[in-house]
């Protein structure tokens, strides 16, 4: 067998994988149904916590749960799965907050972070207070 029949062969291979991964439903990105939802799945993982409000992204995709005096609760999806943590200010690189987004960035390697987008200011508000720590927090003007 010559060698562009091979690279051909390669080539169809790989796209045939990556199409039934895709029709099977392994691109899609987990929703969040709303509140319950979120506080039924972050208390899969932390049985024990006392969730107070819980503020969801815009388009459903995380949730900020308080937990009393900087301390924050998410939920967040990450393929068709969700990825639950408590994040307090020791764990915070930076938050910064402009209008309605939330960006957060974590020392931890295992999940950078992200922005977040949130239907009101007053939500983001919410959660950016929930991280602050003094020095870390900046609102962009």
């Amino acid at each position: 067998m010559g060698l562009p029949v091979l690279v051909v062969l390669v080539v169809l291979g790989i796209a045939l994988s990556v199409a039934a991964v895709h029709f099977a439903g392994g691109t899609t990105t987990a929703t969040l149904a709303g509140a319950d939802q979120a506080l039924a799945r972050f208390a899969e993982d932390f049985p024990d916590e006392k969730p107070g409000a819980m503020r969801l992204t815009a388009d459903n995709h995380a949730a900020f749960v308080d937990l009393g005096p900087q301390r924050c609760g998410i939920v967040h999806s990450i393929g068709d799965c969700f990825l639950t943590r408590i994040v307090t200010p020791n764990e915070i690189l930076t938050v910064t907050r402009e209008g309605n987004v939330v960006s957060l960035r974590l020392n931890d390697f295992t999940w950078k972070g992200g922005s977040f987008l949130f239907v009101g200011e007053a939500d983001a508000r919410a959660v950016a207070a929930t991280l602050q720590n003094s020095d870390r927090i900046r609102e962009a003007a």
